[in-house]
């Protein structure tokens, strides 16, 4: 593959930075993406606005500026010149339907951040796998010897490594960041696979499909798009890129393409073959082959040696809530998957699965739907324990494939799993759901069912 150096300047750079010095910005959402384009703005020397629909979201803000909690009248809005929203903040939001009406620009954090960044960056998205793939890549640019930022959607705001003397971003990249991309420019972008999600923000499987390909649409031909071939909404996208495409599946492929042999990965680019084992790694999942190849292929494009990529490989732990096995009591194993907020992200889970399983899954749902629960658990899952918002809904939709029961929250869940698990049982935590309806997010979620599981 071209051995492009990371620490070479992109040839097409970011657009040149805005001058925002004195210019009256306002930042819509106080969460973690809010606050870190607060404190670029504020270094930046943007008078700020800073507005959150919840009072509590206000308290330890580090910055200096104006604080308004729920809509602002209009005439707040006077003066200012930019929005920036943060990706929890719905497009249907009054306030940001109120600043497009007005005509005033409202851009994402994302945005906000690649325009002060100029090294390459590598974008990473997808319904499942993004945050191993981000994770891997920024380990196996490391590992050469690059000055790397790894975050994004995975934790640390792009916005923390604007004006750091980098050589390559690694970047997990959501749907939601994308809706407010406008400059936003991978020199490798990877988009592993697309399943149904976030349909109560997107509304459609399509709509959620074009959100996720933005990521693609301000590459030119010196660029890289790493794609799934094996998942049809991602492969059909080809056809309208612009950049060169690596392919990655199972099969063989016509180079540049990547695929799986076994316990090993090829990666092809129609010059040099090289390939990597996966039987040391400790990847997990009916998607490890691809995660790895996928994770491979963007570093190898950008210069690392296959040596090293294989290093990484098989030094990779896996990440916290992600099929993480913490636990065997009594014969009766435990699984935190509390990351796998999808229905295909659970369809994977229980495919990589052995044995009989009691499934605990269930929050809040997010618009899609649970049918395909009821084919993957049938002769796998031997009781689900459904809690939360959508527990009855859930119920619903896996009659016929599994013995349902039924709990109020995710502590009657662990302890009716625990009454009923049988020596050889997987007891495995995968939601299907948001966990926004009992939980912060899906880490508090995750870390709650490690304390239960401990105190049995």
């Amino acid at each position: 593959m071209p051995a492009e150096k990371a620490a070479a300047k992109a040839a097409h750079g970011p657009p040149a930075a805005p001058a925002l010095a004195g210019r009256r910005v306002m930042v819509v959402g106080l969460g973690v993406s809010g606050r870190a384009a607060a404190r670029l703005l504020h270094r930046l020397g943007a008078q700020l606005l800073l507005a959150d629909a919840r009072r509590e979201a206000a308290k330890g803000l580090d910055v200096d500026g104006q604080v308004l909690i729920g809509d602002p009248a209009p005439g707040r809005l006077a003066g200012v010149e930019l929005a920036v929203a943060s990706p929890g903040v719905s497009p249907d939001a009054p306030l940001l339907r109120a600043l497009d009406s007005a005509g005033v620009p409202v851009i994402g954090e994302l945005e906000l951040a690649c325009r002060f960044i100029s090294a390459p960056i590598v974008g990473v998205t997808g319904t499942n796998g993004k945050s191993t793939v981000t994770t891997l890549v920024g380990a196996m640019l490391k590992a050469a010897g690059h000055r790397v930022f790894v975050g994004g959607n995975l934790g640390t705001p792009l916005s923390e490594a604007a004006g750091a003397e980098l050589d390559v971003a690694v970047v997990e990249v959501s749907s939601f960041q994308l809706e407010r991309i406008e400059t936003f420019r991978p020199r490798v972008a990877v988009l592993l696979n697309i399943t149904e999600d976030h349909l109560d923000r997107h509304r459609s499987l399509e709509a959620y499909r074009r959100a996720k390909a933005r990521l693609f649409m301000n590459q030119g031909a010196e660029d890289w798009a790493i794609v799934n071939r094996d998942d049809p909404l991602v492969w059909d996208l080809r056809s309208g890129l612009r950049a060169r495409v690596l392919s990655f599946g199972a099969r063989p492929a016509p180079a540049p393409a990547a695929w799986s042999e076994g316990q090993r990965v090829v990666l092809d680019d129609g010059r040099t073959r090289r390939q990597l084992s996966l039987a040391a790694t400790r990847l997990v999942g009916i998607h490890a082959s691809a995660n790895a190849m996928a994770a491979a292929g963007a570093a190898m494009l950008l210069g690392v040696p296959a040596e090293i990529a294989q290093r990484c490989l098989e030094s990779f732990v896996g990440l916290p809530h992600r099929m993480e096995r913490f636990c065997r009591r009594d014969g009766v194993d435990f699984v935190d998957d509390s990351k796998a907020t999808n229905v295909g992200a659970v369809v994977a889970a229980l495919a990589a699965l052995f044995g009989p399983v009691i499934l605990l899954a269930g929050g809040r749902d997010k618009g899609g739907s649970y049918a395909p629960l009821c084919a993957a658990a049938k002769g796998k899952v031997r009781l689900a324990i459904l809690f939360g918002e959508a527990r009855e809904t859930m119920q619903q939709a896996l009659k016929g494939g599994a013995k349902t029961l039924l709990a109020q929250d995710l502590e009657e869940a662990v302890r009716s799993a625990w009454a009923a698990a049988r020596p050889g049982d997987t007891v495995l935590l995968s939601p299907a759901c948001s966990s926004f309806d009992q939980f912060i997010d899906y880490a508090e979620r995750g870390r709650r069912f490690q304390e239960l599981v401990a105190s049995l």
